[in-house]
């Protein structure tokens, strides 16, 4: 006689009851001879689903948790989909909604994953993480010892977040060195303030814009009148770079201070409601007359793409840096009735010409490269895991760009001292000092900052900044040209 039958009356119901339960929710509670095509395929699939639950429920050596197979299976769901879409616990979805507001605690790292390893897209400045000395590209492969393999992006940021003055310790594999990095930092309150500012030269303003939050639209027309209090600006700096994105209306708003009533970005998906045209409804605060120059860089995504391409696209602005990140996908955020929420890609973005963002990023007008360490490689959006395939991508160039990936990895793993100066050094730590000053960690050509730039004196960032030095140049000596008529400007117009 099977096991399973001498389980007591009241599990036998309840697992008669879950598997009810599984098949009401999947919403496939019709036989097969009522299911057709692709219904029949989905039947079939939960069906599936259904019999491990019960199996896992009636056999399982101790009593699982069901809300933990549920969570599992939902994130297993989303995982074969796109890096951007998750699955959130009611904690993670309470986070999140602080994230956007911001006023959540930890160490200001933004992440995702590439080649199955958690990588850091780009710290944000003047965040715990960015003064210890992490870069784009660096592999975390160890929070608090615990490793991150299979970990998700979600797990990993709520092992990050955490209480003020509490410390979180990374191990971080940095591509070109031969040792484990050490960094560990303290969380303190991520920056509500995303807008800084400032003036270059007479006449010269300088706004950064770290991050799209709730009031940030505000902060930059705060800025925009400061900025032209004495007298008219005539010219202007607006630096989005290693600026990862935020809330899309944040992103509507801030091109509309400086175009007005324009289209901003459009948005197709595969459902009829996602293909959406976003236009500002406010009238410009900076004269038309004052040049503007747009500083980004691989660290640029999101609804910092958006800003950049519409300024691009109308003739606004000179787009002057490197290559941005290419994220130019839309999630939407779904609250489910247990407080949980499902984070899920639905659209692509598109500047008002009808360029894709996604994969390919806004090209500058004017390139001049960033600032990197010669071995770290910038990570973009088609370095990711899974990522959507962007309008001049094919299935094929991505399969052989993730096997040149892999290939390359494995190469620097072989060959650890290649390229760098650094041999024969200790391991050592990082991120206890409250500057993140060089030390031991660095090869002595690599032209990593001794500081961050911020918290440098203007004159020390001209001399190592060369997309700003450039940008002030260029305002100085009469070479930007605004083309702005509130009308799109052909391509050969830019610059």
């Amino acid at each position: 006689m099977s096991k399973g039958f001498g389980w007591p009356k009241a599990n036998l119901r309840r697992l008669a009851a879950i598997w009810l339960i599984v098949g009401f929710l999947a919403g496939v509670m019709v036989t097969p001879s009522q299911a057709r095509g692709s219904d029949f395929k989905i039947y079939e699939g939960f069906k599936t689903l259904a019999r491990v639950f019960y199996e896992v429920n009636l056999r399982f050596v101790e009593e699982p948790d069901n809300n933990e197979m549920v969570q599992g299976a939902v994130r297993g769901m989303l995982n074969t989909l796109d890096p951007h879409s998750s699955f959130m616990t009611v904690d993670e979805m309470n986070e999140f909604q602080q994230e956007t507001s911001g006023s959540f605690t930890g160490v200001g790292v933004e992440i995702s994953t590439r080649d199955q390893i958690l990588t850091v897209v780009s710290p944000i400045e003047g965040t715990p993480a960015a003064r210890a000395g992490m870069r784009s590209g660096d592999q975390i492969i160890a929070i608090d010892e615990k490793p991150t393999k299979d970990m998700s992006v979600m797990e990993a940021v709520k092992a990050i977040r955490g209480p003020k003055g509490s410390k979180v310790v990374f191990g971080v594999f940095r591509p070109g060195l031969d040792r484990i990095l050490t960094f560990t930092i303290i969380r303190d309150y991520i920056p509500i303030r995303s807008v800084r500012s400032e003036e270059l030269a007479p006449g010269i303003g300088y706004i950064h814009i770290t991050n799209f939050q709730g009031d940030t639209s505000l902060e930059v027309e705060k800025a925009i009148k400061n900025l032209g209090a004495k007298s008219p600006l005539t010219g202007l700096v607006l630096d989005l770079r290693n600026d990862p994105g935020g809330l899309l209306d944040q992103s509507i708003r801030v091109s509309g201070l400086f175009m007005g009533q324009v289209q901003v970005v459009e948005t197709r998906g595969r459902v009829e409601d996602q293909n959406m045209v976003y236009s500002s409804d406010q009238e410009a605060i900076l004269s038309r007359a004052c040049p503007i120059v747009v500083l980004v860089n691989e660290g640029s995504a999101s609804a910092s793409e958006i800003v950049a391409g519409a300024m691009q696209d109308y003739g606004r602005a000179v787009i002057l840096g490197a290559r941005t990140f290419g994220k130019g996908s839309v999630q939407s955020v779904v609250r489910l009735p247990d407080g949980s929420g499902l984070r899920l890609t639905t659209a692509r973005f598109y500047t008002p010409s009808g360029r894709s963002i996604q994969t390919d990023g806004i090209a500058p007008d004017v390139e001049v490269p960033s600032l990197l360490p010669r071995n770290i490689k910038a990570l973009r959006e088609k370095d990711l895991d899974r990522h959507l395939l962007g309008v001049n991508e094919t299935r094929e160039e991505k399969k052989a760009r993730a096997l040149e990936d892999n290939e390359s990895d494995e190469s620097d793993l072989d060959q650890p001292d290649k390229g760098k100066s650094s041999r024969g050094k200790k391991p050592g730590k990082r991120g206890q000092g409250p500057k993140g000053a060089k030390d031991d960690l660095e090869d002595e050509d690599d032209p990593f900052l001794e500081k961050p730039l911020y918290e440098m004196t203007l004159t020390e960032r001209l001399e190592v900044d060369k997309q700003l030095s450039q940008a002030l140049d260029m305002l100085k000596n009469g070479k930007v040209k605004s083309y702005f008529t509130g009308d799109l400007t052909p391509a050969r117009n830019r610059g």
